[in-house]
């Protein structure tokens, strides 16, 4: 586990991220991770990243991030809802990526990013 700067901003929106990843834990994600961006790039401080198995198990976890987050932020942009093959859910300070494996193991965002300190989500919290 890697440990969030002393800015109370990146630890709001460290601890979002962390509550989502708990969401999609709750909600049967597989293979979940949060990498740390903040050293790596602007666009955003943290990636969740995980796995649904099907069609509806993706909009299941995507539904349930948006309402349990929703008393506290909700997503400036959704992107592949329609389709549920990857959705990315936009909260600006934290990005969610929901994958069915196939489309994961194609785009392997993790390779991508490889240089990000990453966090694997085994276990409820």
């Amino acid at each position: 586990m890697f440990a969030p700067k002393d800015s109370n901003s990146t630890q709001y929106s460290y601890n979002l991220a962390k509550k989502a990843a708990q969401i999609a834990f709750d909600k049967k994600a597989k293979d979940i991770f949060i990498l740390d961006l903040r050293n790596l790039t602007s666009i955003t401080d943290y990636f969740l990243i995980c796995t649904g198995d099907v069609d509806l198990h993706v909009k299941a976890i995507v539904d349930e991030i948006k309402i349990k987050l929703k008393p506290e932020t909700k997503p400036w942009h959704i992107e592949g809802y329609q389709h549920l093959k990857w959705v990315l859910m936009d909260y600006v300070d934290f990005v969610v990526h929901v994958f069915q494996k196939d489309i994961r193991n194609y785009y392997n965002l993790e390779r991508l990013w490889a240089d990000a300190p990453s966090e694997k989500i085994e276990s409820s919290f």
